[in-house]
């Protein structure tokens, strides 16, 4: 069976307007001393997606529907504004302990000769008995059976989910060094968590990466690759590798 082209058009919004706020913040001067480090987007993203209800298209006809709606969406907009305004306020409040919260080009790995920039990795965990985020996990992700490297120190492996990020993890690997540009790779990673009283979560996935001249010094939203939610059992539940569409 084909598997279908699914795209939800809010997350582009969201997308956006967490960039566009963000640098206008910057561009201020930042009178209020709000971190915009690019965990911090992130986080704000994430904040409003769990806020925002989804639209999904399937094609071109999705889009152009879309189009034909301006008062709908321009409310949409400032719902989403309205939800970034509030997640910035939240995130600044409540910023990830083991984070230094720099801008990653300040601690990035430099690289000088072709790479594969791997795609910021987002996903989310949740109690598969009641649906509840779950928190106090340690989530790794791994590649060839070890932890892979992150960017830079503002990125964690291992992941330690805490209660206020409604089970969201992420991950942001070091560039890997190819041949040339233009090579295409697909790289298998693993999602892998072990809890008391929870089944051992074992999740495998590819991400297909063209190579590029150069690595990326700077987050984009725009660079990422959305896992699928992952749920855990106690012992005799449902199962290892648990997903929900």
């Amino acid at each position: 069976m084909e598997m279908l082209n699914i795209h939800n058009t809010v997350e582009d919004l969201v997308f956006a307007e967490v960039e566009e706020i963000f640098n206008s913040i910057e561009e201020s001067g930042n009178p209020d001393q709000i971190c915009t480090c690019q965990q911090c987007r992130i986080d704000t993203a994430c904040f409003v997606l769990n806020r925002t209800k989804p639209r999904y298209i399937i094609s071109n006809r999705g889009v152009a529907r879309t189009e034909t709606q301006p008062f709908e969406q321009q409310q949409k907009e400032a719902d989403i504004i309205t939800l970034v305004h509030e997640g910035i306020r939240q995130v600044n409040h409540n910023q990830r302990p083991f984070f230094s919260h720099k801008d990653s080009s300040e601690n990035a790995v430099s690289f000088e000769k072709p790479v594969f920039n791997i795609p910021t990795i987002i996903g989310r965990l949740f109690n598969g008995l009641n649906f509840a985020p779950m928190a106090d996990i340690t989530i790794e992700l791994r590649h060839e059976g070890k932890l892979v490297e992150m960017k830079d120190q503002n990125w964690q492996n291992p992941y330690h989910l805490v209660s206020n990020i409604e089970g969201t993890y992420t991950f942001w690997s070091s560039p890997i060094p190819a041949e040339a540009a233009g090579i295409y790779r697909i790289f298998e990673f693993a999602i892998q968590i072990e809890a008391p009283d929870f089944e051992r979560v074992h999740h495998v996935f590819n991400i297909p990466v063209l190579s590029e001249l150069k690595a990326v010094g700077s987050f984009s939203l725009g660079r990422t690759f959305k896992l699928p939610d992952l749920f855990m059992f106690p012992p005799g539940g449902e199962g290892e590798d648990n997903l929900a569409g």
